[in-house]
């Protein structure tokens, strides 16, 4: 039995006393600050509003409402519900977000009060309008479990450990996720660098020696990598006609344009949308090896994101896409077009000021290195690695992480999970 358990058995044998929140605590809401407020009045106490990022901080002025230890959360907006623990601060909130004052410390600890409220605020939000709200009214009616004062403590200590605990292992893996990252790109760079440009070492002598490309030895065994246009290598078509309003529950596969920036990474062999077969019959179409590539972006680096097609099944295109039909490995010329090279020959070619451009015509402009085929595909197979390493939501480090945000919530929802007293 853990101490958990004998504490309850100990103080609570019969079960768990709950009370609605509004019992316990006083509800309040902050007030309206515009954006020319917190401008006019700036200084260094927090404003808390209805974000969640830099912990839900919307500003900073020079004067304070609140000045302790309370509980605020998000009453509208893609965030409500969301409850964070302000412990001994000066600070104020918006009308956007809630105030939670706790009226009975000597029955209920606020940070028990907090934890519980984490993991039961979300589900009394009511999304009805497309404006997600937890208003005071309801926010009152959450029932809480209020076991001994004892047991809260027990409990919060072991969530505050789990909660440091969990913090410092996200941050080792997200620092080696990082680090991940970086040796990605990196490498990717110097397998897709062809200019003959070898990095200069020095070796254990103090001599210094210049490094071979990573496959210089098959590049060798093959012949000189060559550098042709795009254009000379392939051909570029513009997308026509589909929008967003197309999107059906089924039918024919289709991109649009934004969905590459949002949705896929370098390759795909299933589209997140469909498309009804008759309107399908008049958009043009990419077919398996086919890139796809966003020609408008709202910046110059995510302009000409690309996407290897490797489905079976032809797909459609939107407009603001172009499809771009080569005699090169798909997944190479892929990987290309997210290279420091791509992007400096890219770069002079970009039109626009709030909406970036590059056509197609300008695209076959752009020069590739053009290596033997073994030496494609074995560049591809390195990136593959890495690329699902760092990016694979269902392997590598993403999914670690995932992993033990779940455990921690696990064991969260299992300590503060009670049987509710026998009423007579």
């Amino acid at each position: 039995m853990s101490r958990i358990d004998e504490l309850i058995k100990k103080h609570c044998p019969d079960g768990v006393e709950f009370r609605e929140l509004g019992e316990l605590c006083k509800l309040s809401r902050g007030r309206v600050m515009s954006k020319d407020y917190l401008r006019d009045n700036a200084g260094n106490y927090p404003v808390y509003s209805s974000q969640t990022v830099n912990n839900g901080v919307f500003g900073r002025i020079n004067t304070y409402d609140q000045d302790g230890t309370f509980i605020t959360w998000t009453t509208d907006g893609a965030n409500a519900g969301s409850v964070f623990y302000r412990d001994n601060e000066k600070f104020s909130i918006t009308n956007v977000c809630g105030l939670v004052v706790n009226n009975f410390p000597e029955k209920i600890s606020l940070k028990f009060l907090y934890y519980i409220l984490s993991i039961t605020a979300k589900s009394y939000v009511y999304s009805g309008m497309g404006n997600p709200k937890l208003m005071s009214n309801v926010m009152s009616t959450i029932l809480i479990p209020i076991p001994p004062l004892p047991v809260q403590q027990a409990i919060v200590d072991i969530l505050d450990t789990f909660t440091i605990l969990e913090a410092e292992l996200e941050a080792e893996l997200e620092a080696e996720l990082e680090a991940r990252q970086k040796q990605y790109v990196y490498y990717r760079h110097e397998l897709l660098n062809f200019r003959n440009e070898p990095q200069i070492n020095t070796d254990k002598h103090g001599y210094t020696q210049k490094s071979p490309h990573p496959l210089q030895n098959l590049i060798k065994k093959h012949c000189p990598v060559q550098w042709r246009e795009l254009g000379e290598v392939g051909m570029f078509i513009r997308g026509n006609g589909l929008q967003k309003k197309d999107f059906t529950e089924n039918g024919v596969g289709c991109i649009h344009y934004g969905q590459l920036y949002t949705h896929y990474g370098t390759y795909a062999e299933q589209t997140k949308t469909f498309v009804s077969e008759s309107l399908a019959r008049k958009l043009r179409k990419a077919k398996k090896g086919d890139l796809v590539i966003a020609t408008t972006s709202e910046n110059d680096e995510d302009v000409c994101k690309a996407v290897a097609w490797l489905g079976d099944k032809e797909i459609v295109i939107s407009g603001d896409a172009c499809i771009y039909q080569h005699s090169l490995l798909p997944k190479y010329v892929a990987y290309f077009f997210q290279t420091d090279e791509f992007q400096k020959q890219k770069r002079p070619y970009i039109t626009g000021t709030k909406v970036k451009r590059v056509s197609g015509n300008n695209m076959s402009k752009i020069k590739i290195p053009i290596p033997p085929l073994p030496v494609q595909q074995e560049i591809v197979t390195i990136l593959d690695t890495f690329d699902s390493l760092v990016n694979d939501i269902s392997s590598g480090l993403p999914a670690e992480i995932t992993a033990r945000r779940q455990q921690y919530e696990y064991y969260r929802n299992q300590l503060l999970t009670f049987q509710e007293v026998t009423k007579l």
